[in-house]
């Protein structure tokens, strides 16, 4: 399915935005920048009430605008409005990595990121979207239907199994959840003790990498492992070639 298709379809199933389904999937900026409903307010009102830490980079305009114009989202959605108005979200400690539209601290974007993964060089997609990922190699995306058929909900990459799990909520309930949930049991196996030092001096280019590997029997304990620091990319690379040898790419 063509990246700009797939996110159309994302845009009816996720954003309830009932503009998108009379218009072309190629819009101006003047038709994705609303300003008569922006979701930023609503995203910031998230952001006030918060229970976890929530670290806002700014964004650069430019890149903010070009960003938008290649995912082809509106800023009346959530994703649409993170984007244009921050380079990305660091929630609880720098644990999560929401995708915006770039910063130093994590120069991907949430275009960017997903070439070359969910999107290939012909353009075809893969039936999802990466949109966020943590410190310790796990990844969030929206399903476009290469997950299941449970269209628009978020699913979580488990670097423990190598395998997507259905979380049945979207994109809106998973922003929400990394600034309100009990992100400490949800990740009660893949935290060490001192974790949020070492997160600290972590940005979003970069995650850890465990040795033995977490899938593994040898890498359950994640107190015994030992980790260095490495680029993100190599780390997905080499989650996702993991997955396909030994799962057989489900």
């Amino acid at each position: 399915m063509p990246f700009r298709l797939l996110l159309f379809v994302l845009l009816l199933h996720i954003m309830n935005d009932n503009n998108a389904a009379a218009q072309s999937p190629k819009r101006s900026l003047d038709e994705l920048i609303n300003t008569k409903d922006p979701a930023w307010p609503l995203v910031q009102e998230w952001i006030k009430k918060a229970t976890n830490t929530v670290e806002v980079l700014d964004a650069d305009p430019l890149q903010a605008k070009e960003t938008l114009l290649e995912i082809q989202v509106t800023t009346r959605s959530p994703m649409g409005a993170i984007i244009l108005n921050s380079g990305g979200i660091l929630a609880d400690h720098g644990w999560i990595r929401i995708l915006g539209s770039g910063h130093t601290k994590m120069k991907r974007t949430l275009y960017t990121w997903n070439q070359g993964k969910t999107i290939d060089k012909d353009g075809q997609n893969s039936g999802y979207i990466l949109v966020a990922d943590d410190a310790i190699g796990g990844y969030y995306a929206i399903n476009g239907g290469g997950l299941g058929s449970d269209l628009g909900k978020a699913y979580f990459f488990d670097p423990t199994t190598l395998s997507w799990e259905a979380l049945d909520i979207t994109y809106s309930q998973l922003i929400e959840f990394f600034f309100n949930g009990d992100l400490q049991s949800f990740y009660k196996d893949l935290r060490w003790h001192d974790w949020k030092k070492d997160v600290a001096g972590l940005d979003g280019n970069l995650v850890f990498n465990c040795y033995p590997m977490l899938w593994t029997k040898e890498g359950k304990d994640i107190n015994k492992v030992s980790r260095k620091e490495i680029l993100a990319e190599e780390q997905y690379q080499s989650s996702i070639t993991a997955m396909h040898q030994l799962n057989g790419g489900k």
